[in-house]
């Protein structure tokens, strides 16, 4: 028993915090509790240390996330987003109330992309952070991480494609909501663009959900201008020359009045013969320049003036089997 003493005695001399250590002293002072002192690092310390690197994070988050809203909000319906100023647009100003959308749409998903990259930079380094300030070496951590990593990027590349091909295309700006596209075995009007889907609406109302990593290639016909392209056929019998000049005069007309003209941005241009077949006749063709989107609109209006002074000017039909007059 009394070997023992001298090492009691000498634990009991021994100073209960280390020079330099607020915290230690500091709990020393309020509990007068050697034990609670020497672990004031782990109960006191640390705790407060990873609160505030916690705290630090959620507001850094924040902020980042209400800059890029304010990046990514328009003041009116003609302003671009500042984020998506120094980016190029494609997107015709022809759209009017679809542009808009357009716009905000894209300014809306880049700005999820850039607050997602935010959130995962920010609180990730917070985590090591927070793992260092534990006392964990963080190489077998961040090994671990990389082979996870690679493992699930592996094991999801479809979505990976799928999602890179998203971003690519809205920085590009290759269509937008309004568009009409034609990207393969899907054509359509596009009502909604995300990171991993592309949503379309055809002509008989089947709503079409493509994945972006699966686009090849995109057919915009709402891009800059658009060109109408009205076939119109005689028979052999016709006289080529009196119909072009009626398919010249119907079409100056037609696209001087209101509505098409609002359409029309260059002078209608008769093309002439374009082909001649057993089948069809003479087929004569007719262009004309218009707004994005709007060629089909005006095709339908031009087709049903031509024909109409055709039966007024007794243009002979192309002759087909099977029908009144054919063999």
């Amino acid at each position: 028993m009394t070997d023992l003493d001298p090492l009691d005695l000498s634990d009991l001399d021994a100073p209960a915090c280390p020079d330099g250590d607020n915290w230690c002293r500091t709990v020393l002072n309020m509990t007068h509790s050697r034990w609670l002192a020497q672990s004031a690092d782990w109960l006191v310390a640390k705790p407060l240390t990873i609160l505030f690197i916690l705290f630090v994070a959620i507001v850094i988050r924040a902020l980042a996330r209400r800059l890029i809203d304010r990046l990514t909000r328009s003041n009116g319906d003609s302003k671009v987003p500042a984020l998506l100023r120094p980016l190029r647009e494609r997107a015709p100003q022809a759209l009017g109330t679809l542009l808009s959308e357009r716009r905000a749409q894209r300014a809306k998903t880049i700005g999820s992309v850039f607050k997602s990259i935010t959130s995962v930079l920010v609180f990730g380094t917070a985590f090591m952070m927070i793992l260092a300030e534990l006392g964990m070496d963080l190489a077998p951590v961040l090994a671990s991480a990389g082979i996870l990593g690679v493992a699930i990027g592996f094991g999801a590349q479809n979505v990976v494609k799928d999602f890179l091909s998203g971003v690519f295309m809205m920085l590009e700006d290759q269509y937008g909501v309004g568009d009409v596209v034609d990207v393969g075995e899907a054509s359509g009007t596009v009502e909604a663009v995300g990171l991993r889907i592309t949503t379309m609406r055809d002509v008989n109302g089947t709503v079409w959900y493509v994945r972006n990593g699966e686009i090849l290639r995109v057919g915009n016909s709402s891009q800059g201008f658009a060109v109408a392209v009205v076939d119109v056929p005689i028979g052999y019998g016709a006289d080529v020359e009196q119909a072009t000049d009626i398919i010249d005069r119907v079409a100056t007309e037609v696209t001087e009045v209101e509505p098409v003209s609002n359409d029309v941005l260059e002078p209608p241009e008769v093309l002439g013969v374009e082909r001649v077949s057993a089948a069809e006749g003479i087929m004569l063709r007719l262009t004309v320049k218009v707004r994005p989107g709007r060629q089909w609109a005006v095709q339908r209006a031009l087709r049903a003036r031509i024909v109409a002074a055709f039966e007024d000017a007794s243009i002979q039909g192309p002759i087909m089997r099977g029908f009144p007059n054919g063999d």
